[in-house]
């Protein structure tokens, strides 16, 4: 097995990697998109939303919630879902800076 070099890297940049990697796909960003319309929601509401079967919308969900972009609380049988304002404060301080320069520059 190869070494991913990921200890080359600061912690900063590998967390924003993972949350890079986490939207990296169109239902994830669905998803998301869904959550912000419902502040929170169970899977059986994004399954009915999405055109995928309930244990893709799961795995999706538990990608998004291992990179911190989601939280998942229990509520009788049933998990909800809502946006985690903390991951997205990560990707917002990435982004940010990015939002700066291109905004102060010409265009080459």
């Amino acid at each position: 097995m190869g070494i991913t070099k990921t200890e080359s890297f600061t912690t900063q940049q590998n967390e924003l990697a993972i949350l890079a990697k986490a939207i990296g796909h169109p239902a994830r960003i669905a998803i998301i998109e869904y959550l912000l319309k419902t502040d929170s929601c169970i899977c059986g509401d994004i399954v009915n939303e999405l055109p995928l079967a309930q244990p893709t919308v799961s795995q999706h969900l538990k990608e998004l919630k291992n990179a911190g972009l989601i939280k998942g609380n229990i509520e009788g049988t049933s998990i909800c879902y809502c946006i985690n304002e903390e991951g997205f404060n990560k990707l917002k301080g990435f982004f940010e800076p990015i939002n700066t320069y291109l905004t102060s520059k010409e265009c080459c």
